[in-house]
């Protein structure tokens, strides 16, 4: 095969349309900014209609047909079912939906558990079975869903969480068995420590109110993930960056892949 060089890395989503679920804020929210500059047609998804349509305007610049938004609830079966409904074809399913929180290991209850499975893991294993045949259909098509380090370092603290990011790789790597040789990947991103509003109020949790913010994160860093090879926590943008990558054209040959973009934090030449 010749190589064909070009002055540019063809990052090119035009005529692609991307779903990202929980896309208002944090990730999901950088995710939808980098595919909209990557010329692709994002839907934003979330179940707070004002939040979703401050966010699709903040979003939508140039164009009122790049950027909609379809408020919905992506953990239920019927909340899943109307988004897709509503979304129409889809090329580019980001699973990025998901929660998080700190409890102490022996006082995790059943409906922790269950929340933490359900909302995690469950509904991206349904926004992909009723996505991916459309996909395969149409011999295009990309699903990434974000996982977490806390996938591969369980931790004390939310260990129900990180079950529930372990069993999202695992669900990442079935369904892209499930779609090979369609010309649709299926790829999980692990992401690392990471500055949103909802971390920012776990990170006072466990340092404190007393410090300023970057020397809070930094000792939070130091205290409670010290594998970090950074030493901070990551912007919601590093996290964007490799996810629209696995949605273009270059990353055809990647599926059923754990990427990792988490600072180093993960001790392990492999996830």
């Amino acid at each position: 095969m010749r190589l064909e060089r070009a002055g540019t890395i063809p990052l090119d989503l035009t005529h692609r349309t991307a779903l990202v679920t929980g896309s208002t804020s944090g990730i999901g929210y950088a995710i939808a900014a980098r595919l909209v500059e990557a010329g692709a047609d994002v839907i934003v998804n979330g179940r707070d209609a004002d939040r979703l349509e401050a966010a699709v305007l903040s979003l939508d610049t140039e164009s009122v047909e790049s950027v909609r938004g379809i408020t919905a609830d992506a953990t239920t079966r019927e909340g899943a079912e109307r988004l897709v409904a509503e979304a129409g074809q889809v090329d580019i399913l980001v699973n990025n939906l998901g929660v998080f929180e700190a409890v102490p290991p022996l006082d995790i209850t059943d409906e922790q558990w269950r929340t933490m499975f359900e909302v995690n893991v469950l509904s991206a294993a349904r926004l992909t079975r009723l996505l991916l045949p459309g996909m395969s259909g149409r011999g295009w098509g990309r699903v990434v869903n974000i996982a977490s380090d806390s996938a591969v370092v369980i931790p004390e603290e939310m260990i129900h969480y990180g079950m529930s990011k372990t069993a999202l790789l695992a669900v990442s790597r079935g369904f892209a068995k499930a779609a090979a040789g369609t010309g649709v990947t299926v790829n999980s991103v692990i992401a690392g420590p990471t500055h949103t509003p909802g971390v920012e109020t776990f990170v006072r949790q466990l340092v404190g109110d007393e410090l300023e913010w970057d020397d809070a994160q930094r000792e939070f860093m130091r205290l409670h993930r010290p594998q970090s090879l950074i030493g901070r926590l990551l912007e919601p943008i590093e996290i964007a960056n490799l996810v629209v990558y696995l949605a273009s054209p270059l990353a055809s040959g990647t599926t059923g892949g754990a990427l990792r973009v988490d600072g180093g934090y993960v001790d392990s030449i492999l996830p």
